[in-house]
């Protein structure tokens, strides 16, 4: 089971981190949510949780609870600039369906 960053990611996390002035790394998880069934949601973790899985990439730790990780084990989160328009993009291998505006997904 792993979740990995591209460089991008990271250093776009990392110096988020670094401008709020604390924190231990991000939290990527799911939530039910929108016409698929599944949204993402991500968070930066001042303090995590003994249960939660820890993975490292590119020197920023990712935290993910127990129920969330069989749904985006093997995700690659990236970080994409295109034009006025930026934000992390989710390459999980285990979507089967997604819906049209992006918002949700299934597993």
């Amino acid at each position: 089971m792993a979740i990995t960053l591209t460089e991008k990611a990271a250093k776009h996390i990392s110096r988020y981190i670094e401008r709020r002035g604390k924190g231990v790394g991000v939290r990527f998880g799911v939530r039910t949510s929108g016409c698929s069934g599944l949204a993402y949601k991500l968070e930066y973790v001042d303090e995590y949780a003994a249960e939660d899985a820890v993975f490292e990439s590119h020197g920023v730790r990712v935290f993910v609870d127990p129920k969330s990780l069989p749904y985006i084990d093997g995700t690659e989160l990236d970080f994409e600039r295109e034009g006025l328009n930026e934000g992390f993009k989710f390459n999980n291998p285990n979507v089967k369906d997604a819906c049209g505006c992006g918002e949700s997904f299934r597993i």
